[in-house]
Formats: structure tokens, C-alpha cells, sequence
């Protein structure tokens, strides 16, 4: 989870490199570093956030045409200057995203052999291996090729050499990795963000590619050294997409983005379309048939946006699903069934342990796969067979906030698709959940509306120290997506229970120091939900509730009541994660934390 950036161009590269990697911080931000090449080697590095790194360039007025760059996340070693990237070996400098699965065999070879190692990093052992290459083949390409295939892991890497001045050469497997063409040279990152300052003009690398980077070109080649031509694609980002604007935080951002994320993720039924498998592929009617079951993988976030989605296809399209974790399907033996439909769901489409959960599925024989995701050319879209791109927008924020709705929408039209292939649609209740889903926008924009109210509570919540988060049927997701925004970003801790299980085991914690938040939509659990809010007055207990209008709870002493502009019925979980999100903005604001780069996160899990 560490960004790269190379460049080599016509003009000084070393402002490029920085702010490069000011976008790709929300990847890692524990060190940085960056090495140019003019006339000889120069490397600087720091431990810390890209504006130490930049006040260090700054200090050296560090000018040159061609440089690599690079933000950590720690995965070996510690944050620190001596594990920060990139590595030396000779004269040929490497920086590298993911995790290299056989370096300690690499390192005693290299070791052996008399190779000395400064850091306690996996990636120092792909630049002395590289080194090691390039005395038996002295061509810089065709010596990273062949340390490459020795790499057993994940990775995306850049590599100089001192003596090769000319050119910069990039490989990738696993882990993200993109070209850039721009009018002044050629450059390379792990997202799109951080080139939109110098071309939107971008080629996607395929696992196992390598790229060699000049002036006037760049070229492809797989890793048995044949050459291969990728498509070149023109990014919708614009750099306006990457900017704070008027907002202090990413997350706020996010927050307030959502309704227009929701609008043009569900576009395609804004002018009267009717619910259509086309949604999701052109093949999706042929892939949808005969499914008897449904199978969700995902990670974090993306898990609960799965959860939902269980309670909405069993209950409106009457097909048994299983929700899983990704990073512990693979690793259990399950019982795989061909008609089932394998929906994997990511933001960034490069979480390792979804991405190898997919593959895991697919060899045991389920090839019925749809990717929900928001980046259009990730592994995970590329290596599904249908796909629905949530248009959510650039997220940089850490904590996941508009990816999260927009996957409810996606898995909502999922439902209705589903359903209805299934002779259980009737068209009055299309129409109902059509029209529902069209006005969701305004209805998420009316929810963004209680910032003010929510605001006041964050200040009770700041001093806490615990929290324990309440939900029922479909709303119980949500609770722990509530409770997930509070930890990642407030550290204070928290937990979900599914209410009905208070008894069992949580109500021994409730005390007044203990607050209690309630989702509390006006549905058919409401009144079991009521009880279980007795109970916890009855230990004394404070109780923020956020209710629908008409749930007819009232306030109190000790009991905080919060009112939804409107019950949403089938979608109220969209509605009502709103006020969790900006409930956690706001604690972590009065806190004082590191809202979009919370400690020892990052946003895309590319390991695991």
C-alpha cells in the first residue's frame, strides 16, 4: 500500500515527482523519498509526510529530467529514513508497492554473494537483484526482466541507473500501474491522480507487463521479453477531481459529493429506463440465468455494503446469498456451486485479498462473476466477467464514505435485476423502487442537511472512549459501518451488535461513560428495537438515536433523538449511513486526528 511515481521529460521533473505523490499519499504517508538522476545519483529521503521530503528538495533546489518517487506505508521495517524508498544498489535506484513473498531467500543468495543490506525492507533485495543481473546483462531492460521473474509477491516498481541516464524502466504484477503520455515526456504512477498535473492520456500496464520510458516513447513487453502493444485511453479525471475546493477534509468532500455520486451512478435510469441485466453487461442476461445463489467477497466497508445486499436478494429476489470475507474465503474449504453468481465488491478494483479471492472462485469452477467497483480498468473489473462501474468519483479520503453508497445503489439495482429475471418483479413495484431510486439524491441531500445537529453530538462523543453502535435486519450493516467510520478515524473504539443480541453478552459494558448509538428506522423491527433501547436507559445508558420520522421515540433525559427527513424504505440504509459518516467526521475533527490519513491505514489494502 505505498504509491510510485517515475517521469522523465524535457523539463525538470523533480515538482512532479513531489506533487505526484501528495496525491498518492492517501497509499502510505509514514516516509518518502525520490531519486533523479543529473549528471550522477541523488537520492533524498524522510521519514514522515511528502511535504518533509519536498522541503528537503526544496533546501537542495534538486532539479533533473528524470527521477523516481515514492510514499510508504511500512509492511517490513519501520517507518523510518533507512526503510524509506527508494533503495540503492551500485548506482541503480528502486523504488517498489507490495510485498515480495520470497525476499528472504533472495537476501541470503544476495547476501552469499556479498551484497550488504541497510534496510530491513523486502524491496532492498529487488535492487540488489536487479544489480546482480546487470553483470551478466548489462542492459538495464532486459536485467530488471529477468529479476523480475524471480519475484514471488506482489509489486509495482521503478528502476535508474546511473549509467543507463536515458530511460526509466517500470514492471508490474499484482499491485497497480499505469503510464502516462504527456506533451513534455513520459511518465508512470500507481494511480491517474497523480499524472492529471501532466497528461490524461494514460496506458494501463497488465500483470506480469514491463515498460521502458524515454523521451520520445515508451514500449511494452510481457515477461518472456515479447513485445506488446496496450490501448491507449483518455482519463474522465480532471485534476478539479483531486482538489479539496471549499472543504478542510477529503472526507468531508466525499461526504457532501455523495448525492451527485448517486446521480451519476444510477444515470442510466434517470430518464425512465426501466430495470435491465444490461445494467451490468452485455452479456449479463446470458450470466444471469439459472442463478440459483449469489456469493459476496469483499474487504472492510465494501463487506457491509455486501451485507445489506444479503438481506435485499433474499427478501426481494428470493435467491439465498452468503456474504463473505475475502481474506478468509480463500483459505477455507467451501462448497463451490456453478450457479451461483460471484459478486466481488471494491473501490480501488486492486484489493489483493478480494482480487485472489475472485481467482480462488473461479478455479473451483464458479464462473459466473460481476465486479461492483469504481475504478473502470482495476484487476478486479478486468478479471470478472461482468462488470458495473459505480462512478463514484476519485476517493482519496481513507475512510470510505460516497464508494460505500454508490455500491448500495449498484447491489439495489443488482436486486431488481435479479428479481425481476425471476418472474418476482411485478411492474407497479418496479416503477415503486424505480422512482425511489431516482429521487435518492435528493433524499441523501436533505439527510446532509442535519450536519448542524450532528455536530453538537460529536462534541459529547470526543472526550468517550468506547461506543457501542445498535441496528437490526438490513440496518444492522450499517451500524457497523458506523462503527468502523468512529475507529478508523476518531480511534475511539467502538463495536456493532445486531440489537437483539444485547443481552447476550454487550449490556454488561453499558454505563454512562459508554454512549449507545441506535439506527432506528420506522420498519417492521422498529418495536423489538425500542425494547432493546429500554434496556439500555435501564443501565443508565446515554442513547443517541437516529430515527425516522414517526418512530415515535421520544426524547428524554439521557435518550438524544436525531429525525430522518423521510423513512426510505428498501433504501433506507443509504439514508441512514449518512449521519454515521458525519458523526465520525466530527468527533474526529474535535479530537484533533489525521481525519483523511488515519494512523496505520491506508486506502488501497494492495497487500495482504
Amino acid at each position: 500500500m505505498c504509491g510510485i511515481v517515475t517521469a522523465i521529460a524535457t523539463n525538470n521533473v523533480v515538482p512532479v515527482l513531489l506533487e505526484g505523490l501528495r496525491k498518492l499519499e492517501y497509499r502510505g504517508y509514514d516516509s518518502a523519498g525520490l531519486a533523479v538522476l543529473s549528471g550522477s545519483l541523488s537520492r533524498l529521503r524522510a521519514a514522515g509526510r511528502v511535504a518533509e521530503l519536498a522541503a528537503l528538495a526544496d533546501a537542495r533546489q534538486l532539479s533533473a529530467n528524470i527521477g523516481i518517487a515514492h510514499t510508504r506505508w511500512a509492511t517490513h521495517g519501520v517507518p523510518s529514513e533507512r526503510n524509506a524508498h527508494p533503495h540503492i544498489s551500485g548506482g541503480l535506484a528502486v523504488v517498489h508497492n507490495g510485498i515480495i513473498e520470497n525476499f528472504e531467500a533472495i537476501k541470503s543468495s544476495l547476501e552469499a554473494r556479498g551484497y550488504v543490506f541497510e534496510s530491513e525492507t523486502d524491496t532492498e533485495a529487488i535492487a540488489h537483484l536487479v544489480h546482480s543481473k546487470l553483470e551478466t546483462h548489462p542492459d538495464l531492460f532486459e536485467a530488471v526482466r529477468l529479476a523480475t521473474n524471480e519475484l514471488v509477491g506482489a509489486y509495482a516498481i521503478g528502476v535508474l541507473a546511473e549509467a543507463d541516464p536515458f530511460r526509466a524502466i517500470v514492471a508490474r504484477r499484482g499491485s497497480p500501474l499505469l503510464l502516462g503520455i504527456g506533451e513534455q515526456g513520459m511518465y508512470a504512477a500507481s494511480d491517474t491522480a497523480a499524472l492529471l498535473q501532466v497528461t490524461r492520456k494514460v496506458v494501463y500496464l497488465e500483470d506480469g507487463d514491463l515498460a521502458e520510458l524515454r523521451l520520445d516513447g515508451y514500449r511494452v513487453v510481457r515477461p518472456d521479453g515479447e513485445a506488446v502493444e496496450r490501448e491507449v485511453h483518455l482519463s474522465s479525471l480532471s485534476a478539479d477531481a483531486v482538489e479539496l475546493g471549499q472543504f478542510r477534509h477529503y472526507m468531508q468532500k466525499e461526504i457532501f459529493e455523495q448525492p451527485q455520486a448517486l446521480g451519476n451512478t444510477l444515470e442510466m435510469i434517470a430518464g425512465g429506463g426501466a430495470i435491465s441485466p444490461q445494467h451490468f453487461g452485455a452479456r449479463a442476461a446470458e450470466i444471469f440465468d439459472g442463478v440459483r445463489r449469489v456469493l459476496v467477497l469483499a474487504c472492510g466497508t465494501s463487506y457491509h455494503a455486501g451485507l445489506v445486499a444479503r438481506y435485499w436478494l433474499e427478501s426481494v429476489a428470493k435467491i439465498p446469498t452468503t456474504v463473505e470475507i475475502a481474506s478468509e474465503y480463500r483459505y477455507r474449504e467451501s462448497v463451490p456451486e456453478a450457479d451461483t453468481l460471484v459478486v466481488v465488491i471494491s473501490q480501488s478494483g486492486e484489493t489483493a485479498d478480494t482480487l485472489a479471492a475472485l481467482k480462488h472462485a473461479k478455479t473451483l469452477g464458479m464462473a459466473r462473476t460481476l465486479a461492483i467497483c469504481n475504478v473502470p480498468e482495476s484487476a478486479i473489473v478486468r478479471e470478472s466477467a461482468l462488470r458495473f462501474i459505480t462512478r463514484a468519483g476519485p476517493e482519496i479520503g481513507v475512510a470510505s464514505t460516497k464508494a460505500f453508497t454508490t455500491q448500495l445503489a449498484a447491489l439495489a439495482l443488482l436486486t431488481l435485476a435479479l428479481a425481476k429475471l425471476n418472474g418476482r418483479l411485478p411492474e407497479a413495484e418496479e416503477q415503486r423502487h424505480l422512482t425511489a431510486l431516482r429521487h435518492l439524491p435528493v433524499a441523501v441531500q436533505k439527510v446532509l442537511e442535519l450536519e448542524p445537529e450532528i455536530e453538537k453530538w460529536a462534541q459529547r462523543f470526543a472526550s468517550k472512549e468506547h461506543a457501542l453502535f445498535l441496528g437490526r435486519g438490513r440496518h444492522w450493516p450499517i451500524a457497523m459501518e458506523g462503527a468502523l467510520k468512529l475507529k478508523e478515524i476518531s480511534y475511539i473504539h467502538a463495536e456493532a451488535y445486531a440489537a437483539g443480541e444485547l443481552k447476550h453478552g454487550p449490556l454488561a459494558l453499558v454505563d454512562k461513560d459508554m454512549p449507545v448509538i441506535a439506527v432506528s428506522p420506522a420498519d417492521e423491527l422498529l418495536e423489538k428495537l425500542k425494547s432493546n433501547l429500554q434496556e439500555v436507559r435501564a443501565r443508565g445508558g446515554e442513547l443517541y438515536v437516529f430515527a425516522d420520522a414517526g418512530s415515535e421515540i421520544p426524547e428524554s433525559e439521557g435518550v438524544h433523538i436525531l429525525h430522518m427527513p423521510e423513512h426510505y424504505g428498501m433504501l433506507s440504509p443509504v439514508l441512514h449511513v449518512i449521519p454515521l459518516q458525519l458523526l465520525s467526521y466530527h468527533a474526529a475533527l474535535v479530537k484533533g486526528t489525521d481525519v483523511d490519513k488515519p494512523r496505520n491505514l491506508a486506502k488501497s489494502v494492495t497487500v495482504e
